[in-house]
C-alpha cells in the first residue's frame, strides 16, 4: 500500500483529468452507428492531444487504448467494427499515464433509446460507488467501502461481480490494495490519508457468475443479463475522499 505525498497527489489529480476528458469525448461521440473501434479512437485521439500515454494500449498485450464493453460485456471489451445501435449500453474504460502518474475511471452510457431497466441499471452503478464512498475515509477498512457497495446493490436486486474489483492506483495502473465490490465491513487493509484507490462497481440486472471469452480479455455476464460499470480514480483523506476523475 502506497500512500501518496503532496507531489504524488497533484500527478495524480493531473493524469485523472486527462481521463476525465476522454470520458467527456467518447460520451459526446457515441450514438447510433458508430463502431467500438471508432470510440477507442476518439479516446486515444483525446488523451495523446494532452500530452498522456494510454496505459491499456500494450498492457498485458492489450491491442487498444480503451476498453469498450457492450450490452452483457462487463468489462474489457476489445474496440472493434462491432456497430453500437439505439438500446445498446456502453461501458467505456480508460486509464491514462501523464508525468509518470496514472488516472483511471469507467462510465457506462446510453446509446439512443434504451429501455428503463438498463438506465435503472446505470444509475445503479453510479449509485453503489457513492454508497462506498460513504466509508472512503482514513481509518475506515477496505471491507467497509466493499460491503456498501454489495448492500446498496443486492437490496436494489442487482448482481455484484465478484471475478474482478478495484484497486490501488499511482505510479502504476494497478497496485496494493485490492478493492472488490462485495465482502464485510470491518475487513481488509486500514485506509490511510493519502491512499489512492480505484472504486470500481460492476453490477449486472441478473446473475454475478461471469466468464472470459476465447479473446481472452473479454469478460461476460454468463446468463447473458446486461452489465454496468462506474469508476473513479480517490484519495482517501481524514474526512470526505478526493474524487479525481469528476
Amino acid at each position: 500500500m502506497i500512500v501518496k505525498n503532496d507531489k504524488d497527489r497533484e500527478g495524480m489529480r493531473a493524469a485523472s483529468r486527462v481521463v476525465k476528458a476522454a470520458l467527456d469525448a467518447a460520451e459526446a461521440y457515441i450514438r447510433p452507428g458508430v463502431t467500438t473501434l471508432d470510440i477507442d479512437a476518439v479516446v486515444e485521439e483525446t488523451i495523446r492531444k494532452l500530452g498522456a500515454i494510454p496505459s491499456e494500449k500494450g498492457f498485458h498485450g492489450y491491442p487498444n487504448a480503451s476498453c469498450v464493453s457492450v450490452n452483457d460485456v462487463v468489462v474489457h471489451g476489445i474496440p472493434s467494427l462491432q456497430v453500437v445501435k439505439s438500446g445498446d449500453i456502453v461501458s467505456v474504460d480508460i486509464t491514462a499515464l501523464l508525468n509518470g502518474y496514472q488516472g483511471d475511471a469507467a462510465r457506462t452510457f446510453a446509446v439512443g433509446e434504451v429501455s428503463e431497466a438498463d438506465m435503472k441499471l446505470i444509475k445503479a452503478a453510479e449509485n453503489a460507488f457513492y454508497a462506498g464512498m460513504e466509508y472512503a475515509k482514513a481509518g475506515n477498512r477496505v471491507g467497509d467501502i466493499s460491503s456498501a457497495i454489495q448492500l446498496y446493490s443486492e437490496i436494489n436486486g442487482y448482481g455484484v461481480v465478484r471475478a474482478l474489483t478495484g484497486h490501488g492506483i499511482g505510479r502504476q495502473m494497478h497496485e496494493p490494495p485490492e478493492v472488490p465490490n462485495f465482502g464485510k465491513k470491518h475487513t481488509g487493509p486500514t485506509l490511510k490519508n493519502g491512499l489512492c484507490i480505484a472504486v470500481e462497481p460492476m453490477i449486472t440486472r441478473g446473475d454475478w457468475r461471469v466468464y472470459c471469452a476465447s479473446d481472452k480479455w473479454t469478460i461476460k455476464t454468463s446468463d447473458g443479463s446486461n452489465a454496468a460499470h462506474y469508476e473513479n480514480t480517490v484519495i482517501i483523506t481524514d474526512g470526505a475522499p478526493e474524487i479525481l476523475t469528476l
